[in-house]
């Protein structure tokens, strides 16, 4: 028998009067980790600069959170209307963000925006903080881990896997989760497993490359910026597989032409930052 992974046969427990949904604790999880490892970075900018920047990350967090939470429902609902809007949809299902759908360009951007109007604040009372940059620097490999645990939500919810593939790793998935066409195939591209270690791969280079001093003399900031170019290049190849179902724009999914215009531009931005660096 071809080996395979299995997908789970639970995507939520029940303890008491609570149900408790996988999808939503991976993302908390994902969270926990960024705020963990985002922390401990800033902390150890503030000890070579004689700060002591002990609980900024968690304080930032609280606006940043729900920020993100909020601009990656409302991308996702934005794409993908007919889910709600069209024949069949309901809009009591916005407000069902366990059952997945939360869109990492709104995250990421409305996300961002919440920590700087957070960081701005915290700037009335602490002065000495150093810039947003530093502060987006430090949390940029915390991000993309959470981002690779939070992809582990749409294992338990049988969702976002690619086209028909028969390689070892291939997911099994029930015939009730396949999409319309492809009934006949069992197994497909595990695009979840992919994305999480491409997030975790490049969270592990940006912070080696820290460590060995690439990012010494850039502007802060652009480490952050090097984590948009690199993550949306393994988004943009990853999103060739996927069939789930999504706008499509020349023949291509609407996220593929997103990464692609990011990562033009975030690559670009990077590379003239660099260029200034070595005047």
């Amino acid at each position: 028998m071809r080996s395979s992974i299995p997908t789970p046969t639970l995507s939520q427990i029940a303890i008491g009067p609570f149900t408790f949904y996988f999808y939503a604790l991976c993302i908390i999880a994902g969270i926990a980790v960024a705020i963990w490892l985002g922390d401990r970075r800033l902390r150890s900018f503030g000890n070579s600069a004689g700060l002591d920047l002990t609980g900024v990350v968690s304080d930032v967090a609280v606006i940043a959170i729900p920020a993100g939470i909020i601009g990656g429902r409302l991308y996702h609902v934005v794409t993908s209307p007919e889910l709600y809007f069209g024949s069949g949809g309901s809009l009591l299902a916005i407000l069902k963000i366990w059952n997945g759908g939360l869109g990492i360009w709104g995250a990421i951007s409305l996300g961002t925006f919440g920590a700087w109007f957070g960081y701005k604040y915290l700037l009335k009372s602490k002065p000495e903080l150093p810039t947003f940059g530093v502060f987006l620097d430090a949390l940029a490999p915390g991000v993309l881990l959470a981002q690779a645990v939070g992809r582990w939500g749409n294992w338990f919810n049988i969702e976002l896997f690619g086209k028909p593939s028969t390689a070892p790793w291939a997911l099994q998935v029930p015939i009730a989760n396949r999409p319309n066409g492809y009934e006949t195939f069992a197994t497909f591209h595990p695009t979840f497993l992919y994305e999480s270690l491409w997030c975790v791969t490049v969270a592990l280079l940006l912070i080696k490359a820290d460590k060995a001093g690439f990012f010494a003399k850039a502007k802060a900031g652009t480490l952050f910026i090097a984590y948009i170019s690199l993550y949306t290049l393994g988004r943009g190849a990853i999103e060739i597989l996927r069939i789930d179902s999504s706008t499509q724009i020349l023949g291509m999914r609407l996220n593929f032409w997103t990464s692609l215009l990011i990562f033009l531009g975030s690559t670009t931005w990077f590379i003239l930052r660099k260029l200034r660096q070595n005047r």
